[in-house]
């Protein structure tokens, strides 16, 4: 049955293509697309990417869209595109401070060094996208949330906008587990600020942003290789742990090319039972 899929990464090739969640998202959108799912993807508006070159259009009802964040009133708006030689629907979030000065290399300062402030950045995020849903007119069956970066809308949602007029009604939410490195480690501090719930039974002054999403998640997808086998270890943390029914592994191969058909096969397995 077809689905209404809301995709959110950071990383789209050609737009932006860290790790291989950019070349990830242009294969599986489009192969869950070709299943004959209506999906949009969102990605933020980095400085660096060319409106011309991609053909960014302003959409009036996406302009100036204010919403809440840190305590504070904000503005974001959107502008519109299609990932090349794809009709899968490509929205790109705009936001002077948080993204329009980051480089290609999105994560990190041209040294190299970690930005101390991510935390907040796709805290920024995942707010800004929920708000973006009556603008667009639009209403999803499912959230796929793709990492690190989007793990934080599962507890916004639930928290801040779940039933929340017509068009936050009977949403899912997928978490995406890709890889487990540095990035998943976020200060109880930062999830406070923006407002993301902490389950009573996690401790420590840093977190795993997997072990929190994992209670308001409705799915958990972990991506495993033959040479990266990171469920054993998630596994183990104890919200992942705790929510251990809500898992799905699936195991890819290190090719250079994934068998994304196959992939988003088994991903398609997932959004039909989510929707029982």
């Amino acid at each position: 049955m077809s689905k209404k899929l809301f995709y959110l990464t950071t990383e789209i090739t050609p737009f932006a293509n860290v790790t291989h969640l950019g070349d990830f998202s242009i294969n599986i959108p489009l192969q869950l697309q070709e299943k004959g799912h209506d999906i949009r993807t969102i990605i933020p508006k980095y400085g660096y990417v060319s409106e011309r070159k991609y053909i960014l259009r302003e959409v009036i009802r996406l302009r100036e869209i204010p919403f809440e964040f840190e305590g504070e009133k904000q503005i974001t708006s959107a502008k519109s595109a299609f990932i090349p030689k794809t009709r899968v629907q490509v929205y790109f979030l705009e936001d002077d401070h948080w993204f329009k000065p980051l480089t290609n290399l999105v994560y990190k300062s041209k040294n190299g060094r970690v930005l101390a402030d991510n935390g907040i950045r796709y805290g920024y995020f995942s707010k800004a996208v929920l708000t973006t849903l009556p603008h667009l007119f639009w209403s999803p069956d499912i959230f796929i949330c793709n990492g690190w970066q989007s793990a934080m809308v599962p507890g916004i949602f639930k928290k801040h906008f779940d039933g929340l007029g017509d068009f936050y009604k009977n949403i899912k939410t997928i978490l995406v587990i890709h890889d487990l490195n540095e990035h998943a480690e976020v200060s109880r501090s930062d999830l406070e600020r923006v407002e993301v719930p902490i389950h009573n039974s996690l401790k420590g002054k840093m977190l795993n942003i997997y072990d929190v999403a994992s209670y308001d998640a409705d799915a958990i997808i972990i991506f495993d290789k033959p040479s990266v086998t990171i469920s054993k270890d998630l596994l183990k943390q104890p919200g992942i742990k705790a929510n251990r029914k809500k898992v799905t592994t699936i195991k890819w191969s290190d090719d250079e090319i994934p068998d994304y058909q196959s992939i988003a096969d088994q991903m398609d397995k997932i959004l039909e039972k989510l929707s029982d």
